[in-house]
């Protein structure tokens, strides 16, 4: 393989995302959000899920756009219609906790970088006294030297002089990744103190070769109305903005959330070459909680995790955090 051909691969999803920017541009009801994800947002570590970042763009879709005619032809106990589509461009980074070995630690989480593009088609209905929010998710990008998460750390600690990150020569080989991942929350709203409380149960699901794996969770939220509540890694994001558009808005939220993880490309390692990997846990937990704050069309949003261990030999449970700008258009 030449050398263009890893950068070649690595700016697909951000070619992708760019073609689709003039359909964006018409879309009705737009929401531009860029959120980061980090465990120095949540506790004094840096390793294991080091860094995320992620650009969406959400809007309604017109009734005869590709993405809508895409969630009609899908079965109806899936997805009706979309109420809201939303294209995501992510980068990740994940390490050992001990970042200054140059030599392979094998009872630690394998080095890799992850790169992709995303499409998410949104529905929320009316069933009975709840309502229905059903998530679809479809994932394209690739993991490896070409999603370029080596020379983005090593930049980053340079410029805020941190340790020097010395063993990224023992990562995950390059591999395209595909997954397909659906959620479907319900949500009870009550008033509660001036405010609304809402709660309810979720069930998630994922395929393919970065993750495959079944959850359920329970979530609450009181404050102003709002179409949910964040998710984060490995879920993928979902829609959690404030519906107001005037004066200042708030809503405090938490989640509970158990997962049986049949995949994890991160810990398995490559599927179809020798490559580090530990014995991953196939029950996993989180536990989250947060503030989104809103003035007019801006909303800030904070959220942090803490999980339990992922693999056999993890010292302590993981906690990062994710901050979450966005605009309405």
């Amino acid at each position: 393989m030449n050398g263009t051909t890893p950068l070649r691969l690595s700016l697909l999803p951000f070619a992708v995302a760019l073609g689709l920017l003039p359909a964006m541009g018409h879309a009705d009801d737009s929401i531009l959000s860029a959120k980061f994800e980090n465990d120095s947002l949540a506790s004094s570590d840096d390793g294991h899920f080091t860094s995320g970042f992620e650009i969406n763009w959400s809007f309604e879709p017109a009734s005869d756009s590709w993405t809508q005619r895409l969630a009609t032809a899908l079965p109806d106990s899936l997805i009706g219609q979309a109420d809201r589509v939303a294209y995501r461009l992510v980068h990740q980074i994940y390490t050992p906790n001990n970042i200054q070995r140059s030599e392979l630690i094998e009872d630690d989480r394998p080095y890799a970088g992850l790169v992709y593009g995303g499409l998410s088609l949104y529905e929320d209905v009316p069933v009975g006294n709840w309502r229905q929010a059903t998530n679809l998710h479809l994932d394209i990008g690739l993991i490896g030297p070409s999603s370029l998460a080596d020379s983005i750390q090593r930049e980053v600690h340079r410029v805020t002089d941190s340790e020097r990150p010395s063993g990224w020569d023992n990562q995950l080989g390059d591999e395209a990744v595909l997954n397909a991942a659906v959620r479907r929350q319900w949500w009870h709203s009550a008033p509660l103190g001036g405010k609304q409380f809402a709660h309810g149960p979720s069930v998630s699901g994922a395929l393919g070769n970065l993750y495959t794996y079944a959850s359920a969770g329970y979530s609450v939220r009181w404050g102003d109305e709002a179409s949910g509540v964040p998710t984060l890694t490995p879920t993928p994001g979902n829609r959690h903005h404030l519906t107001g558009h005037k004066g200042w808005q708030w809503y405090l939220f938490a989640s509970v959330e158990g997962y049986y993880m049949a995949q994890n490309l991160t810990l398995d390692g490559n599927s179809f070459r020798n490559s580090h990997s530990v014995d991953r846990k196939e029950w996993v937990g989180d536990v989250s909680g947060g503030l989104a704050l809103a003035w007019e069309d801006w909303q800030v949003t904070y959220a942090a995790v803490a999980r339990s261990r992922e693999f056999d030999g993890q010292e302590k449970p993981d906690k990062f955090g994710a901050l979450t700008l966005s605009k309405r258009f």
